[in-house]
């Protein structure tokens, strides 16, 4: 049997779903699925994946996820072969754990995000394991409506900014009415592995790369240089750029600005981990991954002075 089509582009939006062999179970206790839940705060820090939401079943798992670096192929191997080693050395079992490597649909995500975040959520109500989804613990669900806070690697600002509020992104979860956006897309008898627009597949088709970084990323201007960013950021802080590009212990306590740069050019510059490390001096990508999930976690205090520094910094770089 052909392999299911892969198709891979930087800034890509997936979502990805693998069941047991067998349909057996994959997650025999907690440990297991926190062992999971790791693995994907590992790729998101190694591969620069961004985690949008998951679900975690008892013999399957669904993920929603966004590749800034167009690595599917990598980000899954290590979470499918970790988890599988993982597994076996707990079971005392060997060989295939999953029914096949992955399915993976690539999703244009400005149109069907906030949908597909539903499907996935919905899955325990939808299997019968929970009747009441606030109380399953193994799905992002919990952190979207404010009932858990998120893990670090966790985007929830992305689906939630469509929304009001929290109590708004639960309602249209929990309501009963048929998810009829994609609905009709999940129970065909050939899974396809595009969920978009004709327009959408007709680029691909083409051998075109839709731009699907950012959602509603047509209406965005150029990305900004690292020049442009280190100037910005200079610049408000009233420092030199040799602070921003110079390790120094003990310096980003009292000022934010060397992290929140960092941030930028991965936000706004969409450079990757391994070139903001070399601009920054760092030893590995994981260090600037590590700086740039920590800035990430205090910027969903709104009301911070960080994210008002944020927020204008960008507005000054979209200028």
């Amino acid at each position: 049997m052909a392999r299911p089509l892969r198709i891979e582009f930087e800034g890509a939006w997936y979502h990805v779903m693998n069941r047991g062999a067998g349909r057996r179970a994959i997650f025999r206790d907690d440990a297991g699925r926190r062992y999971f839940l790791r693995l994907l705060e590992e790729v998101s820090t190694r591969f620069n994946a961004e985690i949008h939401a998951y679900c975690l079943m008892r013999n399957h798992y669904h993920l929603m996820l966004r590749t800034p670096e167009g690595n599917l192929a990598r980000i899954m191997r290590h979470v499918n072969g970790l988890y599988t080693q993982y597994y076996n050395c707990q079971t005392g079992q060997d060989g295939q754990l999953f029914r096949g490597r992955y399915k993976a649909v690539l999703v244009e995500a400005d149109v069907y995000w906030t949908h597909l975040s539903r499907y996935i959520h919905r899955n325990p109500l939808e299997a019968g394991s929970e009747r009441q989804l606030h109380r399953y613990r193994w799905s992002s669900y919990p952190a979207y409506i404010g009932q858990t806070p998120p893990p670090p690697w966790l985007y929830t600002r992305y689906i939630l900014g469509r929304f009001r509020s929290r109590q708004a992104y639960r309602r249209f979860v929990e309501d009963e009415a048929d998810n009829t956006e994609i609905a009709p897309f999940y129970v065909a008898q050939h899974l396809s592995p595009v969920l978009a627009t004709e327009r959408f597949k007709s680029r691909i088709a083409r051998g075109l790369t839709p731009r699907q970084d950012i959602p509603d990323s047509r209406r965005l201007k150029a990305r900004p240089s690292l020049k442009h960013i280190l100037d910005s950021v200079s610049r408000y802080y009233s420092v030199p750029q040799s602070t921003l590009l110079t390790p120094t212990r003990g310096r980003g306590v009292k000022s934010p600005a060397r992290s929140l740069a960092m941030y930028l050019c991965q936000q706004a510059g969409e450079m990757r981990l391994e070139a903001i490390a070399r601009a920054f001096g760092l030893r590995s990508y994981a260090s600037a991954g590590a700086t740039i999930r920590n800035v990430r976690l205090r910027l969903e205090d709104k009301s911070s002075g960080l994210h008002k520094d944020s927020s204008r910094i960008l507005r000054n770089l979209a200028r």
